[in-house]
């Protein structure tokens, strides 16, 4: 065996002793054994012998494990160019070590490294080691080094250029079980919830939240939506639904031909006291296009999907994202989940189809009332994480554009709202962050703008207190002016006077706070829409742990990140590398 015989022309370390039998503490005791220096080490990435070149590539993935000035000095003695070189080796053994070394340089806060790989042409050699290689080592540790190098904001559009649809195809697909079973290919196959499949997953979701134009690539990749969903169908998986739930940001404005389905905002507001609208309006199906004209073919379209087996086999790719059937799915995963990023994901999933004036959005806002999703929202109100709260209050806010939702959340969900808003100083139990508070009570505002028992339900529920409170000791600017709005909003309704009266409520309470220099801010109604606007859609990236992150973070998040491992084998592979060369 090469790896257990000391080759004839090299010096032996040790006389009269065979390598096999030479244990590494008997190395270590002999006076002439010291530890390579890393400059030797990379060199030996060149040398003519395979074992010793996936010895060298396996040390340094021992020595580089969670010590970046290793990495560091890595990069700076050029030996990121050489591992990346040795991922198109033929020896399985050597592109494993050199792939496993990779994986943990990458790994890290430090995106130099990660520049580095990209520019030594690393991401197509990995990709093309992908397709050749059918090893289950060799691909988790491909797709965990994309999964690393996916973490840096700048290298996520070339992640996707050189190997959205092989990751596609080569993993999301074959493991989701889209292609059916092997021995029977009539019937769906079950999801292989793997590592590569994991890492694969968490890569594409990274790359997923950068932007409008990675969105679109991903809605458009032949296979991937349909793989997502068909997983989902059969499991939940928190990277599938973080990828759905960023695909379908902006989906009303960024499908083709989303302008087509546009419909007027008016078209949807609830009329003043909650009354429902007129008969030849459109109804929470239908709508009029900005020009007047009657939307019939889109939404013969919209009506015609009514089942899960005709979305099958009627839509493919990105039409699946905003498929009303879709709220099944992710109303399932609300209420079974306990994994708190699978459950903003979901609500967030909600939160993006359900915005804006599209007729698609206009539709699944009616099926979640109609799959009795409300109640179910309104329930995760009380979860413990301030991320799923958020997430679930602007999912109810925008659910709310249809006036039916508006009379049920106000109805049921008024106390639950309420109860997660602050007493002036005093946080409530969960101490909810700021950007949580802030949407809880612009929640608050839609559904008692324009809808009487609404504010009826938010003066009975005991919001006038806590939002009198917000309004004049808040220390957030934000957190004051949604709190004036909802005020002057209730104050303006005239048959309500007398019950506030009655409360002990007068006109003072109700006024818009001043801002420093005395003047009333004229513009907060301008502002808070914008930061509602805002607030609406949500894509995010995530950290190892999954985290939304705040809205300042964004443009710069840090996202997940593959583990790095300590896989350096010291028994034979240590003393063999040492008896190969005579230091």
């Amino acid at each position: 065996d090469p790896l257990n015989e000391i080759p004839k022309d090299q010096p032996t370390l040790i006389p009269q002793k065979r390598a096999s039998m030479v244990s590494l503490d008997t190395i270590r005791k002999d006076p002439r054994w010291r530890d390579p220096n890393l400059r030797e080490v990379i060199s030996m990435l060149s040398h003519p012998m395979d074992p010793v070149k996936s010895n060298a590539a396996a040390y340094l993935q021992h020595l580089c494990y969670e010590n970046d000035t290793v990495k560091q000095d890595i990069r700076q003695l050029r030996g990121i160019p050489v591992l990346v070189g040795l991922l198109d080796h033929p020896k399985a053994e050597v592109h494993r070590k050199a792939c496993g070394a990779l994986r943990n340089i990458s790994f890290g806060r430090d995106n130099f490294n990660k520049v580095a790989i990209k520019n030594s042409d690393g991401i197509p050699a990995l990709l093309r080691l992908l397709r050749r290689s059918d090893d289950v080592e060799v691909r988790e540790l491909i797709t965990g080094t994309l999964w690393n190098i996916s973490s840096h904001e700048p290298l996520k559009m070339i992640v996707i250029n050189h190997g959205l649809q092989t990751l596609t195809d080569e993993i999301i697909i074959p493991h989701s079980g889209l292609r059916g079973d092997p021995n029977d290919p009539a019937r769906p196959g079950d999801p292989e919830w793997n590592t590569v499949f994991k890492n694969t997953s968490g890569c594409l979701r990274n790359v997923s939240s950068d932007g409008a134009e990675a969105r679109q690539r991903l809605r458009e990749c032949d296979g991937l939506v349909d793989a997502l969903l068909h997983a989902l169908y059969s499991a939940s998986v928190e990277n599938c639904v973080c990828i759905l739930r960023n695909l379908s940001y902006h989906v009303h404005k960024e499908v083709p031909g989303a302008e087509k389905f546009h419909i007027q905002a008016a078209n949807h507001s609830a009329k003043s006291g909650g009354q429902h609208k007129k008969k030849d309006e459109p109804d929470c199906f239908g709508g009029r296009t900005t020009k007047g004209q009657t939307l019939t073919e889109p939404l013969s379209q919209i009506h015609n999907s009514r089942n899960n087996s005709e979305v099958s086999s009627a839509h493919r790719g990105l039409e699946l994202l905003y498929q009303p059937e879709v709220v099944r799915l992710y109303l399932s995963l609300l209420k079974l989940s306990q994994n708190h990023n699978t459950l903003e994901a979901a609500a967030g999933a909600l939160q993006n189809l359900s915005a804006g004036h599209w007729a698609w959005s206009n539709y699944i806002r009616a099926t979640v009332r109609k799959e009795k999703g409300l109640p179910v929202l309104v329930e995760l109100l009380h979860s413990d994480a301030d991320k799923v709260v958020r997430a679930i209050a602007i999912a109810l806010r925008n659910l709310a554009i249809d006036h039916k939702n508006k009379d049920l959340i106000g109805s049921y969900a008024m106390r639950d709202l309420v109860s997660n808003l602050p007493c002036g100083q005093q946080r409530p139990a969960k101490n909810l962050e700021g950007d949580t508070v802030v949407a809880v009570l612009n929640t608050i505002l839609e559904i008692v703008s324009e809808n009487l028992e609404n504010a009826r339900f938010l003066i009975q529920g005991q919001g006038i207190q806590k939002l009198v409170s917000i309004n004049r000791t808040s220390q957030s600017v934000r957190e004051t002016k949604a709190a004036s709005h909802i005020l002057q909003t209730v104050w303006a309704y005239k048959d309500l006077r007398h019950t506030l009266y009655k409360a002990g409520w007068n006109k003072t309470h109700f006024k818009v706070t001043a801002v420093k220099d005395g003047r009333i801010d004229v513009c907060f109604t301008a502002i808070l829409m914008k930061l509602i606007s805002e607030m609406m859609c949500v894509a995010v990236s995530s950290t190892d742990g999954y985290r939304t992150v705040d809205q300042a973070e964004r443009a710069g998040d840090a996202p997940c990140h593959m583990i790095e491992r300590e896989t350096f084998q010291v028994s034979g592979h240590v003393v063999s590398f040492l008896l190969t060369r005579n230091f």
